[in-house]
């Protein structure tokens, strides 16, 4: 769910309980407002689906928080984040130290992917810090 669907949800919910409760109690107001709500949000995924500035607008961009077994501190920062909800997210996947993790990523609906040195090049040895993989240098290159 992205922050877009959730203010949609919140407006929905809004209109429909003002459509019961409001001055105007008929089931013509409420359907009016929903329709009005949904079409809108049928507009606007339909625009960013052919618009990338206006996705990335709308629904925001994933955030790099661990390169190459390092935290990033800023990008934390930014996002909100503290080690204690990183190092949680990180046993959830599996893994059991930031070192262990050659990228990590905040995604844009809030859920957190984290790909460990093996997972980039299977059975692969890699030290992190050392010689990172060609995609690892081009991300290094492009922050």
């Amino acid at each position: 769910m992205t922050p877009f669907d959730l203010t949609l949800l919140l407006l929905l919910s809004n209109a429909v309980q003002n459509a019961m409760t409001g001055p105007d109690t008929s089931l013509t107001g409420g359907v009016v407002a929903a329709c009005t709500l949904l079409l809108m949000n049928y507009l606007v995924a339909e625009v960013s689906g052919m618009n990338r500035r206006f996705r990335r607008f709308v629904q925001g961009l994933p955030t790099l928080f661990i390169h190459d077994g390092q935290l990033l501190p800023s990008n934390l920062a930014r996002e909100h984040l503290t080690v204690d909800e990183v190092d949680r997210a990180l046993r959830e996947h599996g893994i059991a130290s930031v070192k262990d993790v050659s990228l990590a990523v905040l995604e844009v609906d809030g859920s957190i992917s984290a790909l460990k040195y093996d997972d980039i090049v299977p059975g692969h040895q890699i030290v992190p810090g050392h010689q990172p993989h060609p995609r690892l240098r081009f991300l290094q290159k492009h922050q």
